[in-house]
């Protein structure tokens, strides 16, 4: 029978030998689900905390002025007011709902003028220099005036207070757009432009082509900026002017001296800014081409 000798490797170990491997460290990786859960609370208890101290600079000012209402009361006063918010009783006794969607209406008819005029205007004067020389020195003249400077212009041109709303929004609302856009056509790389003059492209083709993609951040930059001035205007124009809208409505109950109402139309009227804003903050994320 022949029998089969083992070779010994030079890294064999000898019998009873003891090798040690260096420790291995092993990667703990925290779950999908708790990282979620703790960037959400990272968010949530500052925003938490922020409101907290909200509530009690708010009870402070109650107790130290007369008059003055409670969270309390207020918050007794929106459950009542939310119980039917679309209610009717006449032309001049409505819900703040029919209010809220008032205004909204008044801002969606004067923001969407200034966007058809102010989106294609900024275009013009990124592009030519002609239209930068002419509308430049008009567009610094009128920025800066106050936005209700221009509704008694609107009150004489238009003699009624509906259309005269809506004219001061256009007016306010179309300088962030007409600016941002003009910006955003003149910060295009110029090498864009140079192969479209040696493909001998229309000018319609380079602005469906290359300008309008190019600045489309920076349109709906000024389309964010256009809607909260838009919302700013249109309660302090309302006020003025009266008939049906969340303006009026503050006006009105601040004659029947409701304050708790004024308060709870103060937060409505934040948090429909707020939705505005964030809504064209996520439509400039989605068509927004930059590195994160």
């Amino acid at each position: 029978m022949q029998h089969l000798q083992k070779t010994k490797s030079p890294d064999t170990p000898e019998s009873g030998e003891v090798i040690v491997l260096p420790p291995v460290q092993v990667r703990r990786r925290t779950p999908t689900f708790a990282r979620r859960i703790n960037a959400i609370l990272q968010r949530i208890i500052p925003a938490l905390i922020g409101l907290g101290l909200l509530v009690v600079l708010w009870q402070l000012a109650a107790i130290n002025s007369k008059g003055f209402p409670t969270p309390l009361s207020t918050l007794d006063s929106a459950i009542t007011l939310f119980a039917d918010p679309f209610y009717r009783d006449g032309p001049n006794d409505m819900g703040i709902g029919w209010n809220v969607l008032a205004s909204l209406q008044r801002v969606a008819v004067g923001f969407g003028l200034a966007a058809f005029a102010g989106i294609p205007l900024g275009f013009l004067i990124g592009r030519f220099t002609f239209f930068s020389r002419m509308f430049g020195p008009l567009i610094a003249l009128l920025r800066p005036v106050s936005p209700l400077a221009w509704l008694p212009i609107g009150l004489l041109l238009f003699q009624k207070a509906e259309p005269a709303s809506s004219w001061t929004i256009f007016i306010c609302s179309i300088w962030p757009m007409v600016i941002n856009t003009a910006e955003g056509v003149r910060r295009i790389p110029q090498d864009y432009l140079n192969v479209a003059r040696v493909l001998q492209l229309s000018e319609w083709t380079i602005l469906r082509r290359i300008l309008f993609p190019a600045v489309l951040p920076a349109v709906l930059t000024g389309v964010r900026l256009s809607i909260g001035i838009a919302w700013l205007v249109i309660v302090a124009a309302e006020m003025l002017t009266g008939g049906l809208g969340i303006g009026f409505w503050i006006w009105n109950e601040w004659n029947n001296l409701n304050v708790e109402n004024i308060l709870i139309a103060i937060v409505i009227i934040g948090v429909v800014g707020l939705l505005l804003e964030q809504g064209l903050m996520l439509i400039a994320r989605r068509f927004s081409w930059q590195e994160k």
